[in-house]
């Protein structure tokens, strides 16, 4: 598909994002960018993900790729043709059918403050709102102020729950709550 201009689009691309950055979908197909990806922010940001990088890069390659075939609910942030961010939404089971947790989200150091964030997000909160989840969950480790403020700025809020990474219990989170009504 081509725009008025005849530049390629894609449909799967997050509505107002220009040809450099766009938002799309993990797939089986893009099971490598995938794991790149999530392995750079758990060494980048190992503070603020339950799985570690240890055994992130455990994984067998046949193991990510069923992971991106599965998930269904994880996107990644391009820049042109390179991966710059990632984000997912996950029912846990013990969540009320209306609530979803907002998990996962990274983006790349020299693409902060391009809005690979903002676009990640909305791509997320836009999917919360197609399957009829009302209200967007997430944890954020205290020591990320950056990130809370991002959060805030979104519209979130903190709930006042705290807990804590389950391989450290000095690393504190904070529940943050969006309600999409």
């Amino acid at each position: 598909m081509a725009d008025a201009a005849g530049q390629p689009t894609d449909p799967g691309a997050a509505p107002g994002i220009g040809p450099a950055l766009r938002v799309e979908r993990v797939t089986e197909d893009s099971w490598r960018a995938y794991r790149d990806v999530r392995q750079a922010s758990l060494l980048d940001s190992p503070r603020a993900f339950w799985t570690t990088y240890a055994e992130s890069a455990a994984r067998t390659d046949e193991e990510w790729r069923e992971r991106a075939a599965s998930t269904g609910l994880t996107w990644l942030a391009w820049h042109a043709e390179r991966p710059v961010g990632t984000v997912g939404l996950w029912h846990a089971p013990h969540l009320a059918d209306d609530e979803v947790h907002l998990v996962g989200m990274w983006v790349a150091a020299p693409a902060r403050g391009t809005g690979a964030a903002d676009a990640l997000v909305d791509t997320a909160l836009a999917e919360a709102r197609r399957q009829g989840w009302t209200r967007v969950l997430l944890d954020a480790a205290r020591e990320n102020g950056r990130a809370a403020r991002f959060y805030r700025r979104r519209g979130f809020v903190p709930t006042g729950e705290t807990g804590t990474m389950p391989w450290d219990p000095t690393c504190v989170e904070e529940r943050m709550a969006l309600d999409l009504r």
